[in-house]
């Protein structure tokens, strides 16, 4: 059986695991609409796959920019079958020490810039009744770490915003993933890390140091594959009923079992009481 090609859009390829998708998918035979700050930095890519590869400079911030790439990538290729919201960057430091001058740009990376692309797209792929996006958050979306407060919070929110949206557009034949890549050896750990200028002593002896300075020596080190990780989501692409969430690495898929087991053990241990708020219920809260 002859599988169809998919022509894919790609956000955030300058470097890293944008840039390692595209790469994959383009040897795979696929076409993609790779974007990317700099144009540049996507250039060996559209030279060596002149036919298939479709560059645009996009800031993905910039929400009339992303109505414009997206309708002329959709002329262009005849329609993007998937969508890998991957732009983005981390941010590292205690919640209190962290400015809104800091984390307010990161949501508008992290979690505007998604949900704009995203919305540019859906009409397309809800006149074909077909279409497949790919959010990339984190398993720090799913489970929060010490130092990573806003971080975690820009990838939460674009975890809330996939679950509603998988549940919107799967009757109209669109389909969602969650990535929540562990360790993955990309520059996310160099330059696509911002610190907190501010740092507080008291919370050197808290998590929020360690968390530091494992970061700082974990890049490069990494153990997940990108293009591994890339390999998979051709397979997703080609699935009907792909997963909604899919979390990475040994470090992604035992952190998201650990949450799971503590919030399931917690949710049991106050089940009880958690119903006591009825109306109805007879449980005297002063004798609990």
């Amino acid at each position: 059986m002859t599988v169809r090609k998919h022509t894919w859009l790609i956000t955030g390829c300058d470097k890293g695991m944008g840039y390692d998708f595209a790469e994959t998918l383009l040897a795979a035979g696929d076409a993609v609409v790779i974007t990317a700050r700099d144009k540049g930095n996507i250039a060996p890519l559209l030279d060596t796959y002149p036919d298939t590869a479709f560059g645009y400079s996009l800031d993905i911030t910039d929400s009339a920019a992303t109505q414009a790439v997206v309708q002329s990538a959709e002329a262009l290729t005849g329609g993007i079958d998937v969508l890998i919201n991957n732009a983005g960057y981390g941010l590292l430091g205690s919640i209190e020490a962290t400015t809104p001058e800091e984390y307010r740009p990161l949501f508008e990376v992290n979690f505007f810039g998604a949900a704009e692309m995203t919305r540019a797209l859906l009409p397309y792929m809800r006149q074909r009744r077909s279409g497949y996006i790919i959010n990339t958050t984190s398993i720090g979306g799913f489970a929060a770490s010490p130092a990573f407060g806003f971080y975690a919070a820009s990838k939460f929110a674009l975890e809330g915003f996939s679950e509603a949206l998988a549940l919107e557009t799967a009757a109209l034949g669109i389909r969602v993933t969650i990535l929540e890549p562990g360790s993955t050896r990309t520059d996310f750990a160099g330059g696509s890390m911002a610190r907190a200028a501010r740092q507080i002593a008291d919370y050197d002896s808290t998590p929020v140091k360690l968390t530091l300075d494992r970061m700082a020596a974990r890049h490069g080190a990494q153990p997940g594959d990108p293009k591994r990780i890339a390999k998979i989501l051709l397979k997703f692409s080609r699935m009907a009923s792909p997963p909604l969430r899919f979390a990475t690495g040994d470090d992604g898929i035992s952190r998201m079992y650990a949450k799971l087991t503590a919030t399931k053990d917690e949710a049991d241990q106050y089940q009880q009481l958690g119903l006591a708020v009825a109306f109805e219920s007879d449980v005297d809260l002063d004798q609990v």
